[in-house]
């Protein structure tokens, strides 16, 4: 059944619509959360941001509109919730002891400034005007096609593959000014 069948069923109140929904994008939707949670995701966690994703599309299912297509909706619902859930969980401690530093592992130092620039990053990403920062989340981050972003956003190939251009040089222009790159690498 294509997306914009199920998508009907699913606007009908057709609950094995719903079934078919959560067969076909579980996996999908697993992995969109594992890549937002990184390496604080559990599988408890997943498995709730994924059932959350579900359960709004069943409470929205009236406001659906079949020719956007559930499986970009479904994972930005995913995508937003466990974003969320990093926001609202305390950062996890760094490791303080010698042992996980040096060769075996990143210093206490490496990993803050991972995580300051991840988190750079990001924000710098979320402050992108629509189509940019959909263009940049689901090609970098959910590591989706581009020809299928592009068609979802309304955009040309070429078109998709200037925006993500220029996306690239604001994201480093802002994390240039903002001392977290320096200007060597494009």
């Amino acid at each position: 059944m294509n997306e914009k069948k199920l998508a009907h069923r699913l606007k009908r109140g057709d609950r094995l619509a719903l079934d078919r929904a959560m067969d076909a994008y579980t996996g999908y939707l697993s992995a969109v959360v594992w890549r937002a949670l990184g390496p604080a995701a559990t599988a408890q966690d997943v498995e709730e941001i994924v059932s959350d994703a579900f359960l709004a599309l069943w409470s929205r299912r009236d406001s659906l509109d079949p020719e956007q297509g559930l499986k970009s909706w479904l994972a930005a619902v995913a995508r937003n919730r466990a974003v969320d859930r990093l926001r609202a969980a305390p950062p996890a401690p760094l490791p303080l002891d010698d042992e996980t530093g040096g060769a075996d592992g990143p210093t206490p130092e490496d990993e803050l400034e991972r995580r300051m620039f991840a988190d750079a990053l990001r924000r710098a990403v979320e402050g992108l005007p629509p189509p940019d920062d959909q263009l940049v989340l689901r090609f970098y981050y959910e590591e989706e096609k581009l020809k299928d972003i592009a068609r979802d956003l309304g955009l040309s190939v070429p078109g998709a593959k200037s925006r993500l251009c220029r996306a690239r040089r604001r994201l480093k222009e802002i994390l240039i000014k903002g001392g977290l790159a320096n200007g060597a690498a494009e």
